[in-house]
């Protein structure tokens, strides 16, 4: 399911009220001055990237978002087995359903990290539900991800597919702008940021595991989601998390 095309930045127009034209006739003299879609969400523009700098005159702010991380697991005995070219295509299944899934519902994806990818909701487009966003985007990454495993089958050489994905997600108060001197980093940090991670590396394949928080600002989507105990690496007490 391909994800819609804005025509204007989301991010310029609702922050700014600014009509940046992203794409059409409109956009070439944008594209002039090197204004265009942004590659960690092409319905944003490369402006929101430079907000904090250019606009808000701050490097790092405070905001209240949802942190998605999403695991492609068996990658290392894959990377193993598989040729570099048969393990390129399997990335590429991966970070494509993981990007249209996470476009599709407003979120940025702020990183791909091997394989792994994560993504951040309320930033640069705001949205009051971005935790439910979030959880809408995990679902269809894994349906999607199932969709496509006869085409992944037959990469990885096997009756059925073998690889799965793990989600982990968490809702908070965290720090999001340009962090580092001499390689400056657009991203989050934050215990919201490590809390999902965790999440993510406790989620077995197929699973996607929600904190308290997420479930709570969630609760119709999860009304029927079962809470278990996680010890989480880097958490000195059990950390409750829902299968979602």
């Amino acid at each position: 399911m391909p994800e819609a095309r804005s025509l204007i930045c989301k991010g310029c127009w609702q922050n700014l009220h600014m009509p940046v034209a992203l794409r059409g006739v409109l956009s070439v003299p944008y594209r002039v001055v090197g204004l265009r879609p942004s590659r960690m969400n092409p319905n944003t523009c490369t402006l929101c990237e430079l907000m904090f700098s250019k606009v808000m005159r701050k490097t790092k702010i405070t905001i209240d978002a949802t942190i998605l991380f999403a695991d492609l697991r068996g990658y290392t005995s894959l990377s193993q087995s598989l040729s570099a070219e048969a393990m390129g295509q399997l990335l590429d299944i991966f970070y494509d359903e993981c990007a249209s899934a996470i476009w599709r519902h407003d979120g940025l994806l702020n990183k791909t990290i091997g394989d792994a990818v994560m993504a951040v909701f309320n930033f640069p487009i705001k949205q009051e539900d971005h935790a439910r966003q979030a959880l809408l985007a995990a679902r269809e990454i894994q349906a999607q991800f199932a969709d496509r495993q006869k085409e992944i089958a037959g990469l990885i050489g096997t009756a059925d597919g073998a690889a799965g994905i793990g989600i982990g997600i968490d809702s908070g108060p965290l720090s999001f702008g340009e962090f580092g001197r001499s390689h400056r980093d657009l991203t989050a940090i934050g215990t919201v940021v490590n809390t999902a991670a965790r999440a993510q590396s406790a989620a077995v394949s197929g699973q996607i595991l929600v904190t308290v928080m997420v479930h709570q600002r969630a609760l119709a989507e999860l009304g029927d989601s079962k809470a278990a105990d996680y010890q989480l690496k880097g958490f000195d007490h059990p950390i409750e998390l829902y299968a979602a």
